[in-house]
């Protein structure tokens, strides 16, 4: 993983703080180390470098996304069933 460490840009290197909470920060460590990066430095320019070439999600889509994810554990759910019944849908 040491890639994350490379400077192929040629651009001066920075130092950036933030904040974070305890538990938050507990969470990357275990992530970090259980996904064999050298150190959580790396694991985080990685996780962003690739948020930044790869944007998967916009806010709206997470928050959708987490809402499904919440109806889901509340068993607000409809069957594939149902969904075709309401709306006219055949399966073929």
């Amino acid at each position: 993983m040491s890639e994350a460490d490379t400077n192929d840009g040629g651009d001066d290197i920075a130092t950036v703080n933030f904040k974070l909470t305890e538990s938050f920060l507990e969470q990357i460590d275990d992530t970090w180390q259980g996904r064999g990066f050298n150190s959580r430095s790396e694991f985080i320019r990685y996780t962003l470098r690739d948020a930044v070439e790869f944007p998967t999600f916009d806010r709206d889509e997470l928050v959708a996304l987490l809402e499904a994810e919440e109806d889901i554990r509340e068993g607000r759910t409809t069957s594939a069933e149902e969904a075709r019944e309401r709306f006219g849908t055949s399966d073929e």
